[in-house]
Formats: C-alpha cells, sequence, structure tokens
C-alpha cells in the first residue's frame, strides 16, 4: 500500500510539472487543506483552479525525490512525508528549492485522493 502512496505523490508532482489540470484535480479531495510559507488554507475546487492557472508561467521541475517515509494508517487514510528539489524551469539564476513535504491521502469511493500537503522551504 506505501508504494501505491508514493506513487501517486509522484504522479501529483508530474502532473504540476506537465501543468496537467485534470490529473492534479483528479486526485485532489475538495475542500482540500494546505500549509506552507503562505500560510494554512483550505481551499474549494474553484479556488485551487484559479490558483494552478496562475501559476502557469512559473513552470516547476522536480529535480529530486528523496527520503520517502510512507504509512497507511487506517483502512482509507494513508500518510507520507519527503523531500522534494524543484527547479523553475528556464530560471538558471535561482538555486533549486528544497523542500519537506508531507501529505493525507484518503480513500473515497474506492479512489486515492490527497486530502491535506503541506511544504517547509528547508534552508540552504
Amino acid at each position: 500500500m506505501e508504494t501505491q502512496i508514493i506513487e501517486l505523490e509522484k504522479k501529483y508532482w508530474q502532473g504540476m510539472e506537465n501543468h496537467d489540470y485534470e490529473t492534479v484535480n483528479k486526485l485532489t479531495r475538495f475542500p482540500c487543506i494546505i500549509a506552507g510559507k503562505n500560510g494554512v488554507q483550505s481551499v474549494d475546487e474553484a479556488s485551487f483552479k484559479k490558483m494552478f492557472e496562475s501559476g502557469e508561467g512559473n513552470k516547476i521541475k522536480v529535480l529530486n525525490f528523496s527520503n520517502v517515509v510512507a504509512q497507511l494508517v487506517a483502512e482509507n487514510t494513508a500518510i507520507i512525508a519527503y523531500l522534494i528539489e524543484l527547479g523553475m524551469e528556464g530560471d538558471k539564476q535561482k538555486p533549486p528549492m528544497k523542500c519537506a513535504c508531507t501529505s493525507t491521502w484518503t480513500k473515497e469511493n474506492n479512489n486515492w485522493v490527497c486530502t491535506l500537503h503541506t511544504e517547509a522551504e528547508l534552508s540552504q
């Protein structure tokens, strides 16, 4: 089960990297909770789409995905934590961003969806 959650998390990031809203939307439960450098927010589907589309010019590239720990905590709930290194495509001046991330995945209607995601930028 842990392997499936790791693959779903990677698929989510691949959707972000490819700016594939359909994939990311299908893997997200709304409202979802997001915590990061902009604080904590509960995001509905319309707001999520607006946020997703506003980042169109900032094409991210996943450079590294490591230190992955995943755990099934209930039959329908799994958690994952990992380190990720992200670059901005076309921006060679800016060093890659390194973050510690966590996600909570819930199984609903026989599909796993992300209900919570956090990102904490690591010190350089």
